[in-house]
């Protein structure tokens, strides 16, 4: 859980931001699955929400406690709590009207995401705690996600055994097995506390 001691003033994130910035650049290519050409999710942590919280204060130009405390208190539920990983998924196609039609066909794919671990049965999504993303015509092009994994399954991820991250959804059916550089990135998550 991030606290204003972890945040930079407005000042000293100014001066500062060009190297956070890259940093978290480097970061989020470790924390990135992509599910096909148009399913793109990014696996937060402190550091990729810490950056978050500090772009929208200095956006908002938010320097006093209580809206500080408020950016804390949207974005913590954004950080792995050590048995979960916590994901941003976004639906992406360019064209417009595509996008509209795949938006309507794809109404409850957030909810067919999953994690399997090794032989470890599915782990599927918890979606949008903080609010319903779709209609009865259609879904959002943005989803926040949270993986819970069982003991047993953090040892295996955690000792390497192959994991795949797929949906099925009747209109998008992908699945991949995780590099070992995007595994250990996320593993990490599980230690975090």
């Amino acid at each position: 859980m991030l606290t204003r001691k972890d945040l930079l003033s407005l000042e000293e994130y100014a001066e500062n931001r060009s190297a956070i910035r890259s940093d978290t650049i480097q970061i989020k290519k470790l924390r990135e699955v992509n599910l096909g050409e148009h399913l793109r999710m990014l696996f937060e942590n402190k550091k990729t929400v810490q950056f978050q919280i500090q772009e929208m204060l200095r956006i908002e130009k938010i320097f006093e406690a209580d809206g500080i405390q408020e950016e804390l208190d949207v974005y913590n539920s954004l950080v792995p709590e050590g048995s979960n990983l916590k994901a941003t998924m976004m639906i992406e196609y360019t064209n417009v009207v595509e996008r509209a039609v795949a938006l309507s066909k794809l109404i409850g794919v957030e909810r067919s995401v999953y994690f399997q671990v090794g032989n470890h049965d599915k782990v599927f999504a918890i979606c949008n705690e903080d609010m319903d993303r779709e209609t009865d015509v259609k879904t959002s092009a943005v989803h926040f996600m949270r993986f819970e994994f069982d003991q047993s399954m953090v040892v295996d991820f955690d000792s390497a055994v192959p994991v795949k991250v797929g949906v099925s959804h009747p209109h998008y059916n992908y699945e991949i097995t995780l590099t070992s550089e995007v595994q250990d990135a996320l593993k990490k998550d599980f230690n975090s506390n």
